[in-house]
């Protein structure tokens, strides 16, 4: 397909770049620019986290932590019914 496109300079001047480098014309570098800049966005990105310990103390029992949670949260609920909110 022929289009005409307006490049900036400085990403005219990369184009010409990469094609010197590579030894190709501006045609073949514009594409494979275009390719590997729209292929990089359709990769799912992937992030990863390193697992740190807690630091809890011994005898700390989380079985219960639900539990607490929603008790406080009934009770919050409950002072705004109380405040008319």
């Amino acid at each position: 397909m022929r289009t005409t496109v307006t490049l900036d300079d400085d990403l005219a001047d990369k184009v010409k770049g990469v094609a010197a480098d590579e030894g190709i014309s501006f045609k073949e570098a514009l594409n494979r620019v275009l390719r590997a800049g729209l292929a990089a966005r359709a990769e799912p990105r992937t992030y990863r986290t390193q697992a740190r310990p807690l630091g809890l103390r011994r005898g700390v029992d989380l079985t219960q932590a639900l539990r607490l949670a929603a008790a406080l949260e009934d009770e919050e609920i409950a002072r705004k019914i109380e405040l008319g909110k």
